[in-house]
C-alpha cells in the first residue's frame, strides 16, 4: 500500500503543481476571451433556456440533463471539500475557487457545447461527451477510449468511494453506526437506480437535488444574516489569505492556490470533461442552450453552494484549530452557529448530496461503456464493479482515496482541455450562430451546414441529407 501511496503522491505533485493549475487557468482566460466573457454578457440568457424543451419531442429535457450533472456536482465536493481546502490553504482557498469557478463558467460552456454538437442518437434519446467529440472531431478513437477508461475509473470507481466514505464518516460522526451496516444499505439503494436506466435516474436526481441544495442554502443563509455584520469581515479575510497578506490563519498563498483548485475542479468539475456527458442527453433547438446550461451549473455549484459552506467554516472560526477535517469539521461548524442538531441535519444533507452524486457519476460512466462496447456484458460488469466500489469506500480510510481522486480527475482535465483547445473553434462558431439568431429575434435553431465543413455532426443534418 505504501508503494501505491508513494506513485499517487508523486503523481499529484507532478501533475497538479507543474501543469494542471497553468493549463486549467490559462485555458480558462482563453476561453473566455475567445468567447467574449460569454459567462457574464449572457448570464441572463443561461436562465431563459434552462426550461426549453423541443416541442413534441421524446428524450432528456435541458432541466432534466442539468440535474443530472448537478447531481454529480453538488456532492462532497461542496461540503467535505471546501473543509479540506480551508483547513490546509486557509481561507485564501475559497478566493481561488470563486477563479477557478468563473473563469471555467467559459470552460464548461464550450466542452458541454462540444458535446451537443457531437452527440449520437440511442434510441428515443442521446448520448455524448469527450470520447465522442475526440472520435469525430479528431478522428481518434483510441483518444476517445483512453478518456473513457480514465472516466469510469474517476467517476464510477473512486469518485463513488470517496462519496461513500462522507456517507459513512458523517454519519458515525452522530449515530455511530457500524461502516458495514452503511456500506450494505448504500450499495442495495444504488444497484436499485442504476439497474433502472437513465430515465429512472433522471426522475430521482430531478426530485433530490432541488430539495436538498434549497433546505441546504436555508440554512447556509440563515447563518449569514445571523452573522450579517461579519460578512464584510469574512470577504476580507478571504482575499487577504488569498494573496499571503494574512498567513496567520492557515495557508500560504501557493498553498491557498492549489487547494483552491483543485477542491473548486473536483466541486464544480469545469474542464474536466465529465458534465458533457450529461450534456449531450438533453434535447434541444440548438447546442448553444446546453452550453449555457451547464454553464449555470459551475456558477451555482461553487459560487453559491460551495461559497454558504465555506461561510459557515470562517465564521464558526473552527478551522485553523487542527483538530477537525472534512465532514466533522463542516458539521461542527454548523453546530456552533445553529445548535446541536446540526450535525444530525447535516449527516442527512450529505447523504442526499453524495448518494445523488453516486447516481450522477454512475451515469458518466455508463455512457463510456456504450462508447467503447455496447456489449450488454460489460455494463453489467461496470455496474457490479460500481457497487463493490461504493462498499469499499464505506470501508476504507480516505486519505488515499482523495488522493487517488485527485490523480485520475487530473489526467482526465488534462486530456480533456488539449482536446477542447484544438476543437474549440467549432464551439465559437456555434455561438456565433446562436447570438446571431437570437439578435434577430428567433428562437435559435442548429443545422450542421451552418457551419461550413462541419463533419460528424449528424444529429444536427437536414433530414433531406440524411436520407
Amino acid at each position: 500500500m505504501s508503494i501505491l501511496e508513494w506513485i499517487v503522491d508523486k503523481g499529484n505533485f507532478l501533475l497538479w503543481e507543474y501543469i494542471l493549475i497553468y493549463v486549467l487557468i490559462g485555458l480558462g482566460l482563453y476561453f473566455s476571451i475567445r468567447t467574449k466573457f460569454v459567462q457574464v454578457r449572457l448570464f441572463p440568457e443561461m436562465f431563459r433556456v434552462i426550461t426549453e424543451k423541443k416541442d413534441g419531442e421524446t428524450g432528456v429535457s435541458p432541466f432534466q440533463a442539468f440535474t443530472i450533472s448537478t447531481a454529480s456536482r453538488v456532492g462532497t465536493g461542496n461540503i467535505t471539500g471546501v473543509a479540506i481546502a480551508i483547513a490546509i490553504g486557509g481561507p485564501g482557498a475559497v478566493f481561488w475557487m470563486w477563479i477557478v469557478a468563473l473563469i471555467g463558467m467559459a470552460t464548461a460552456f464550450i466542452e458541454s457545447t462540444l458535446a451537443q454538437v457531437y452527440k449520437v442518437r440511442d434510441g428515443d434519446s442521446f448520448r455524448g461527451g469527450p470520447a465522442y467529440y475526440m472520435q469525430k472531431a479528431l478522428g481518434n478513437r483510441g483518444l476517445g477510449i483512453a478518456f473513457s477508461i480514465l472516466l469510469l475509473v474517476s467517476f464510477g470507481f473512486i469518485f463513488n468511494s470517496v462519496q461513500a466514505n462522507t456517507i459513512v464518516a458523517s454519519f458515525n460522526n452522530v449515530f455511530n453506526w457500524e461502516k458495514w451496516m452503511i456500506g450494505l444499505v448504500l450499495v442495495i439503494f444504488t444497484a436499485i437506480i442504476i439497474f433502472g436506466g437513465v430515465h429512472r435516474i433522471v426522475r430521482v436526481t430531478q426530485v433530490l437535488v432541488p430539495v436538498m441544495a434549497v433546505l441546504y442554502i436555508l440554512i447556509a443563509l440563515y447563518v449569514i444574516i445571523v452573522n450579517f455584520s461579519e460578512i464584510p469581515a469574512v470577504f476580507s479575510l478571504i482575499v487577504e489569505s488569498a494573496f499571503g497578506l494574512n498567513e496567520v490563519v492557515g495557508g500560504a498563498i501557493g498553498v491557498a492556490i492549489l487547494q483552491g483548485v483543485k477542491r473548486g475542479l473536483f466541486s464544480n468539475e469545469a474542464g474536466m470533461g465529465s458534465v458533457p456527458n450529461a450534456a449531450a442527453t438533453a434535447n434541444v433547438s440548438h447546442p448553444a442552450k446546453q452550453g449555457f446550461v451547464q454553464s449555470l451549473g459551475v456558477f451555482f455549484d461553487t459560487i453559491v453552494i460551495c461559497s454558504a459552506t465555506a461561510f459557515i467554516i470562517i465564521l464558526a472560526g473552527l478551522y485553523d484549530t487542527g483538530e477537525h477535517e472534512g465532514i466533522v469539521l463542516t458539521q461542527n461548524s454548523l453546530a456552533v452557529h445553529v445548535g446541536e442538531w446540526a450535525p444530525y441535519f447535516l449527516a442527512i444533507a450529505i447523504l442526499f448530496f453524495a448518494y445523488s452524486s453516486i447516481i450522477g457519476n454512475y451515469y458518466y460512466g455508463e455512457t463510456n461503456i456504450e462508447f467503447m462496447n455496447g456489449n450488454k456484458i460489460w455494463l453489467t460488469l461496470y455496474r457490479i464493479g460500481v457497487l463493490a466500489m461504493v462498499f469499499f469506500g464505506a470501508m476504507a480510510k480516505v486519505d488515499l482515496v482523495w488522493n487517488m481522486a485527485d490523480l485520475f480527475m487530473g489526467l482526465m482535465a488534462i486530456l480533456n482541455l488539449i482536446v477542447i483547445f484544438i476543437i474549440g473553434k467549432v464551439a465559437f462558431k456555434v455561438l456565433n450562430d446562436y447570438v446571431k439568431q437570437r439578435k434577430a429575434g428567433k428562437n435559435p435553431e442548429f443545422h450542421a451546414s451552418s457551419i461550413p465543413g462541419l463533419k460528424g455532426a449528424e444529429c444536427w443534418e437536414d433530414e433531406s441529407l440524411r436520407e
